[in-house]
């Protein structure tokens, strides 16, 4: 495995890979890998030649009160799991190395930032499209794996390499969750033994309003937007961020008070949802079509 920690590594060891016709695939993350990481790193591994992982804890993406300082870190158990997961190329700088002056540059996704991660977290979104589109720059790969938990994440992404002709597919994979339904997450850790055990209600009132779909298709966005606000707030201490229904990837907003069967006629839709349990802010959701769940939680 070759860890590097500069971009005239990384970019050597693809030049080397490329002259060879090798394919890449890319996943980039924050560090703190767990097995939702470790699921888009064997997508990766069977998919391509060579794999690459970034490990890099953006800060152009926290907020001036959010967590970039306690951000968990651990080198030595992510390179394991790499390891594990047979990545070729590890790709671990520092923001020195990252941001060696204030980027002047920024991108910016119009309309699908607007809402949910992007409504509570200014400016959030901007330092993704602007990392994301570094690693690219670097990396060059054939096809980057990104999780569906955060599946705003996702829209944003596929809509940033849409507009701007990047040669890269995207490939969402789904969430991994916990036994007990908990989608994993790297702030998972933050949680006290009392909200870890709330948190499960996040999936628990999505696989139930999952259940009542298959049977009431004539469900209103705004019935099943107070199913889990409800759930969340009877059963837990969580303060919600938000729950939306919005229709996926373009995150549009729908009709309230109309049916799900009449507002969307089949077309895909979202439920996703923000809540805090103590410091910590967990999200979850679940991609669903009318009559049809696409992904049980």
């Amino acid at each position: 495995m070759n860890i590097c920690r500069t971009k005239v590594q990384l970019k050597h060891a693809v030049k080397e890979a490329k002259q060879q016709g090798k394919s890449i695939g890319f996943v980039p993350t924050m560090g703190y890998l767990h097995e939702g990481h470790g699921s888009l790193l064997r997508a990766a591994r069977e998919d391509n030649d060579v794999v690459v992982l970034s490990i890099f804890v953006n800060p152009m993406q926290f907020g001036p009160n959010e967590d970039l300082d306690k951000y968990p870190r651990d080198e030595q158990r992510d390179l394991a799991l790499a390891a594990d997961c047979k990545a070729d190329i590890v790709f671990i700088p520092t923001v020195e190395e990252m941001y060696p002056t204030k980027p002047l540059t920024s991108i910016k996704v119009a309309d699908v930032t607007e809402r949910l991660c992007g409504a509570s977290r200014p400016g959030h979104f901007d330092g993704v499209g602007l990392v994301v589109s570094k690693l690219f720059h670097l990396v060059e790969p054939n096809s980057a794996y990104f999780g569906l938990k955060d599946a705003q994440q996702v829209a944003v992404i596929e809509q940033m390499v849409h507009d701007l002709d990047m040669n890269v597919k995207i490939v969402p994979c789904p969430i991994v969750r916990e036994p007990d339904g908990l989608a994993l997450s790297s702030r998972n850790v933050y949680l006290s033994a009392l909200h870890r055990s709330e948190a499960t209600v996040l999936s628990a009132s999505l696989n139930e309003l999952a259940e009542v779909l298959m049977f009431n298709g004539e469900m209103t966005a705004e019935q099943c937007i107070n199913l889990i606000k409800d759930r969340i707030t009877e059963n837990t201490s969580g303060e919600i961020d938000y729950v939306e229904l919005l229709q996926y990837p373009s995150l549009t907003p729908v009709s309230p008070k109309l049916s799900l069967q009449r507002a969307l006629s089949g077309s895909r839709f979202i439920v996703a949802l923000a809540v805090k349990f103590g410091s910590t802010r967990l999200i979850d959701n679940a991609l669903f079509q009318v009559e049809e769940v696409i992904e049980r939680v």
